[in-house]
This record gives structure tokens, C-alpha cells and sequence, in this order.
């Protein structure tokens, strides 16, 4: 009986470790998804949605490892119990060994003082009796192991089945931070796009802005040019205002622009005419 137990507490405790190990590796790849997720959470909302999305099913992945890991110890303590059990029942098998054969000794002791005859009989006798005790003993003793067994075997079950939720879900959430990590990629290559139409478009603008320079350049030195000939036609026409009549120095400093024209005299008039005329030669070599 010993040898038994021995053997089923050596199958219960191997797959609680084996259960632990691959608990402690769910974790290990939960931590791994949660970091690839936290990496993923900075482009976009569509990006962030994928993003809370992973983070939420590493969160269900770690739950069920923390139910996997509960099993497993629950598992344990099955296991531990059963070996308790089994050391009790090899406790309780010893003592009636060492019961049956004081009795048995006594016995025949007893029927020595008798006859050989009677010896025998009642060694065979006691004997029985301590066989039958002992199989008593031993198939309580079974009876316990094996509700033991069974319940640690359910146990054991049960934490495989949250182990292996506990990958589906470390799966599932691998999946998304894949589609959150590739949507931000797009995002990425999305901008990359975006800007270079718009250094193509600043580009674009900058030489239409120089082209527009050019113009206003090209038109500025026409109006130059156009007011340094006018001040040289009214030069030649300041040049004789002397032989003008005051009525027609009167009329040119009108279309001028001259105020108080009418109360000048005629030398007050030309030189009048002439400080206009120079007037507008500096406004023009200004321009």
C-alpha cells in the first residue's frame, strides 16, 4: 500500500508543476503583450480603439492566469492532502500490524500452555482476524486515496482548462496589439504621405510667390521708369515756363495740383511749378 500512494502522489504533483510552469509562461507573454499594446497607443483614434481593445484582452489574459494559478494551487493542496492521507493510513496499517501481532503473540502463548493442536488453530485464527482488520483498514485507506485522487485529478483538469483559456486570450490579445501596431503603421506611412504633398505644395507656392516677386520687380522698375520720363517731359516744359503767359502758368499749375494759384504771381507761379516739377522727380527715382 505504501508503494501506491507513493505513485499517485507522484502523478499529482508533477502536472501541479507542470500547471505552474506554464502559468509563470502566460504571465511572462502578458507582460510582453501589455508593453507592445502601451507602445501602440500613441497614433490616431482608430489606432487608440485597436490599442484599448489589446490592452483589454491582455487584462482578461492576466485574470485568467491569476484562475489558473488559484487552480493550480488548489491542485496542490489536493495533493498534499492525499499525501497526508496516505501517510496517515501507513500510520494507522503499522499500528495494527504491531496490535495484531501483540495479540497473536499473546494468543499463542496462551494455547502453548494447551497443545501444538490448539496453538495452531488459534494462530490461524488470529491470524484471519488480523488479515481481516488490516483489509478493513486498507480499503478505507484506498477509499480516501481515491476520492483524494479524483478530487486533485479534478482539480488538475480544471486549472489545464484555465491555462489554456489563459493562452487563448494571451492569443487573442497578441492579435490585437498585431492590428493595433500595424494600424499604426499606416497611420505613419499615412503622415509621411501628407507631409510631402505639403512640402511639394510649400514648394509649389514659394516659386509662384517668386514668380510674383519677379513681376512686381519688373512692374515697379516700369513705373520708374515711366515716372522719371514724365518728370523729364515736365523738365522740358518747366525749362520755358518763362515764355509762358500767366493765364497758361495759371492752367498748368492747376493740372498739377498747385493750390492758391490764382493769388501768385507769374515768377511765384513758375517757381511753383518748378518745385512741383522737382517734387515728383525725387518721388519717382524713390519708387
Amino acid at each position: 500500500m505504501p508503494s501506491n500512494a507513493a505513485w499517485l502522489l507522484s502523478h499529482v504533483v508533477k502536472p501541479v508543476d507542470a500547471v505552474g510552469g506554464a502559468a509563470a509562461g502566460a504571465r511572462d507573454k502578458g507582460r510582453k503583450v501589455t508593453a507592445a499594446v502601451v507602445d501602440a497607443t500613441q497614433v490616431g483614434d482608430s489606432v487608440g480603439m485597436r490599442a484599448k481593445r489589446a490592452h483589454e484582452a491582455a487584462e482578461r489574459a492576466r485574470e485568467a492566469e491569476e484562475r489558473a494559478l488559484a487552480a493550480a494551487r488548489q491542485s496542490k493542496a489536493f495533493a498534499d492532502r492525499a499525501r497526508a492521507i496516505s501517510e496517515e493510513g501507513r500510520a494507522r496499517l503499522e499500528d495494527v500490524d504491531r496490535e495484531t501481532s501483540r495479540q497473536v503473540e499473546a494468543r499463542v502463548a496462551e494455547a502453548q500452555k494447551m497443545a501444538e493442536e490448539f496453538v495452531r488453530r488459534e494462530r490461524e485464527a488470529a491470524e484471519e482476524d488480523a488479515e481481516e482488520e488490516r483489509a478493513e483498514v486498507q480499503d478505507e485507506v484506498e477509499e480516501e486515496i481515491g476520492e483524494a485522487e479524483g478530487e486533485a485529478e479534478a482539480a488538475q483538469r480544471r486549472a489545464e482548462e484555465l491555462v489554456e483559456d489563459a493562452t487563448r486570450a494571451l492569443a487573442e490579445a497578441r492579435r490585437l496589439a498585431g492590428e493595433a501596431a500595424e494600424a499604426a503603421r499606416s497611420a505613419a506611412e499615412q503622415a509621411s504621405r501628407q507631409a510631402q504633398q505639403l512640402e511639394h505644395e510649400a514648394e509649389r507656392r514659394a516659386s509662384d510667390a517668386e514668380a510674383r516677386i519677379d513681376a512686381a520687380e519688373e512692374l515697379r522698375e516700369r513705373a520708374a521708369a515711366t515716372a522719371r520720363e514724365t518728370v523729364r517731359e515736365l523738365e522740358e516744359r518747366t525749362n520755358g515756363l518763362d515764355s509762358y503767359k500767366k493765364p497758361e502758368l495759371v492752367q498748368l499749375a492747376a493740372s498739377i495740383g498747385i493750390e492758391r494759384r490764382s493769388e501768385m504771381t507769374k515768377g511765384e507761379l513758375v517757381d511753383a511749378i518748378k518745385k512741383a516739377a522737382r517734387g515728383r522727380a525725387r518721388q519717382g527715382a524713390r519708387s
